[in-house]
């Protein structure tokens, strides 16, 4: 039994922006595509989670517009769900669901471990200039 190594899915800025242009330009109708490929590609149970949670939001809606009468005060109440909806997973695809790049993610420095002086800065207590 060895340690599995967790699985890292990186993605750009336009990325990201591609999968959220399917998911509002689609009306929410191919909301759950993005979160599909995350979870076959990165097989987290999270990601099956956000994947299925997505699905089973389509069916109700679809169920919801079937069954909907022609006016109603229905009408609001499913707007608001679906803006609610295209903003938690517009929210999810730009800032939770991707790994950032390693380019972009600069290692933050260690506690304690003193930085090489960049070239032209003097060596010494910087706080006392």
């Amino acid at each position: 039994m060895g340690v599995e190594m967790e699985k890292r899915l990186e993605a750009g800025w336009l990325q990201r922006i591609a999968w959220l242009v399917l998911a509002w330009g689609s009306l929410g109708l191919l909301v759950w595509v993005p979160f599909l490929y995350v979870a076959i590609r990165r097989g987290r149970g999270s990601d099956w989670g956000a994947f299925a949670s997505f699905l089973l939001y389509e069916c109700v809606t679809v169920t919801w517009v079937a069954l909907m009468p022609a006016e109603g005060s229905d009408d609001t109440l499913f707007g608001l769900v679906l803006i609610a909806c295209l903003l938690v997973a517009a929210l999810m695809l730009l800032f939770a669901v991707f790994d950032r790049r390693a380019a972009e993610a600069a290692a933050p420095q260690v506690y304690g471990v003193p930085s090489a002086p960049v070239q032209g800065q003097p060596y010494g207590y910087p706080y006392g200039r």
